[in-house]
């Protein structure tokens, strides 16, 4: 949608030839040089086609019509396997970034409040080698302390890197990993917990001090505590039986083990590497059971639609862990040697509420090239930049709408703008970091207003897809060259979608011009079931003729001409969807504590105070 200016009609006739001369003059070079044009072509590609010409046939991606793909790389059958390739391949790169607390201050408000304030150093970074060891010796020493292969470990924890070193133990020895949202409620982690009967927690020194703190007497199992950043004092209350150890005290036990403590045990695909609890946003919360080659099939397809991943690539890691989309995200880029540096709500931006006055935020420290985030925040960030685009001068404001429109127009011709790139969007591009080239959004339905928005002011693709925790978070992703809004692109090269008529709903796989229906995955990608519930598993799970396990996923759909996906509705309500387009989000719910948060420090401030810095305040404060 275009952004209404008030210019007087003779100075826009004038403002529009000198448009038109610019790109008549810039077209042939741009032609030539910018590589746009096969972009264009790309986008115009079939890119999912049904498998035969039957009513309801399975839609494949063009590049697996044949066969599925299931693994990223030959004999790397499990997570280990992949962790320790990678490990081999790019030894010495750099994997894991943290930044260092320099110092902290409380800062009074003048409304009496107390914030504590940061001031962070640069990113330190554990290379492949580094973390393979630490993870090594962290499940040499789980192994000491008593924890067996198949059983269940449970990791109630802020996203950091610790929270990765311990999944990555964990696969290599076959545990199996029980995972919370931080944000969840007692009763549910209670659930959790005494459902997968743990034994032991990971977690950090906080949330043991605050939610398991009020809990742990619930956990009647229990036996050891440990935390990833320090050894908290116990209180009175503390349970009796229940050590609590540091994350580097195991590993030293780890590291000292002889041959005979040292667990041996090594995963087979089908084994389980993830138990994964839902939000609960519509009752219990559920437990999915994703084995590693549900796991090692879904990235392997959301690999494939992020064009040249590698070494060069770093991905900013501050959405929760414990849900499918950030820990398929980071096992792509661990598999693909990107770096990925670990941020927080509290400290993404410069304005960020923990970020003191002056200093830097996370993403202007480390400039990521991908970056995943909620369209909540998308939105708080499209409405505060109306907001403050509202409250320019005239003058401002129109050359700042007249940019945004020929861009959105160039856009929907598949054409660049690197003029208006520069002199306009630059600095809103910076507050990202400046270097992002892939956006990718999760979790809940998306605007096409929004998407465009985010599209045309951060100068980068912005990449919808659907998935299910269920489906190890594989569906579909949109391709980078693929501009249209409102879609969720076609299926990923790990798995096959088809859609079954809903006849209560007046849906129908015949209907025309688009086939429509319940939405169906099927693919190595889909999991096991729920832990048990075998109940809810066989209403969810169904296998067909040939073999093939189907998710229903209570998700409405249609396949267009070329064969992406189009959300339209929903008709089971059973809160047990991440997908990005179910109206009742698990993922929504579960950031609910710090979204308002996010996308407050990147709410627009876009007070301009020339022409040439018409982006240059802040978009990262509160509107």
């Amino acid at each position: 949608m275009k952004l209404k200016h008030n210019i007087n009609p003779v100075l826009l006739q004038f403002i529009n030839f000198i448009i038109l001369v610019y790109t008549v003059v810039t077209y042939i070079p741009w032609y030539i040089f910018s590589g746009s044009r096969q972009a264009i072509a790309k986008s115009k590609q079939v890119k999912a086609r049904p498998v035969n010409n039957r009513p309801g046939a399975a839609y494949r991606s063009v590049n697996s019509l044949h066969c599925l793909a299931s693994v990223l790389y030959p004999g790397c059958d499990t997570l280990d396997k992949v962790f320790k390739y990678a490990k081999t391949k790019y030894r010495d790169k750099k994997l894991l970034g943290t930044r260092e607390i320099l110092k902290e201050e409380d800062e009074i408000q003048p409304s009496g409040k107390v914030f504590k304030k940061v001031i962070l150093g640069k990113y330190t970074w554990l290379s492949y080698e580094d973390v393979y060891i630490k993870a090594v010796n962290f499940g040499n020493g789980l192994a000491v302390l008593g924890q067996q292969p198949k059983t269940n470990i449970a990791i109630f924890c802020e996203t950091r890197a610790e929270w990765m070193i311990a999944a990555q133990a964990c696969f290599m020895c076959n545990y199996q990993l029980v995972t919370l949202y931080a944000t969840l409620g007692g009763a549910a982690i209670v659930h959790g917990l005494n459902e997968t009967e743990v034994t032991t927690i990971i977690t950090s020194k906080e949330l043991m001090q605050t939610k398991l703190k009020e809990i742990v007497s619930q956990i009647p199992r229990l036996r050891h505590i440990i935390t990833v950043d320090g050894k908290p004092t116990t209180w009175s209350e503390f349970p009796k039986g229940v050590i609590v150890h540091t994350m580097a005290s195991v590993q030293a036990m780890g590291a000292k083990a002889d041959s005979g403590s040292k667990q041996q045990a090594r995963p087979v695909p089908s084994d389980i590497a993830v138990i994964m609890y839902t939000s609960g946003s519509t009752g219990i919360p559920k437990g999915v059971m994703i084995s590693h080659c549900n796991i090692i099939a879904g990235i392997t397809g959301m690999a494939e639609r992020i064009p040249n991943l590698g070494e060069k690539d770093i991905y900013i890691g501050y959405l929760p862990l414990a849900h499918v989309l950030e820990l398929s995200a980071e096992l792509v880029c661990l598999s693909h040697g990107c770096r990925i540096g670990y941020s927080s709500p509290q400290t993404l931006a410069d304005q960020s509420s923990k970020i003191k006055k002056g200093s830097k935020g996370d993403v202007t420290t480390l400039k990521p090239t991908l970056m995943a985030a909620v369209p909540e925040i998308m939105d708080r960030i499209y409405k505060n930049v109306m907001n403050k685009v509202n409250e320019m001068t005239s003058f401002q404001r129109n050359l700042f709408i007249l940019a945004y429109n020929y861009k959105m127009e160039q856009i929907s011709k598949g054409y660049t703008t690197p003029l208006c790139d520069s002199l306009i969007f630059r600095k809103v591009r910076m507050l990202l970091g400046g270097k992002i080239r892939i956006l990718l959004c999760g979790g809940a339905p998306l605007s096409a207003a929004t998407q465009r928005f985010m599209n045309i002011c951060f100068c980068c693709p912005v990449g919808q897809g659907y998935g299910l925790t269920e489906s190890a978070g594989a569906g579909t992703i949109t391709e980078v060259w693929d501009y249209t809004t409102g879609r969720v692109g076609a299926p990923l090269v790990c798995c096959e979608i088809k859609l079954m008529n809903w006849e209560e709903g007046g849906y129908y796989n015949t209907d025309k011009p688009y086939p429509r229906g319940e939405i169906l995955i099927g693919g190595q990608n889909v999991t096991i079931g729920y832990y048990k519930n075998e109940g809810r598993t066989r209403k969810d799970f169904t296998i067909d003729e040939n073999g093939q396990r189907w998710l229903h996923t209570g998700d409405i759909g249609e396949f267009h001409q070329d064969g992406c996906l189009k959300i339209i509705g929903e008709f089971l309500n059973s809160g047990k969807h991440i997908c990005i387009y179910t109206p009742v989000e698990n993922i929504c719910l579960s950031y609910s504590t710090w979204v308002g948060e996010v996308g407050a420090v990147t709410a627009a401030q876009l007070t301009v105070v020339s022409c040439e810095q018409c982006c240059s305040r802040s978009l990262l404060e509160s509107g």
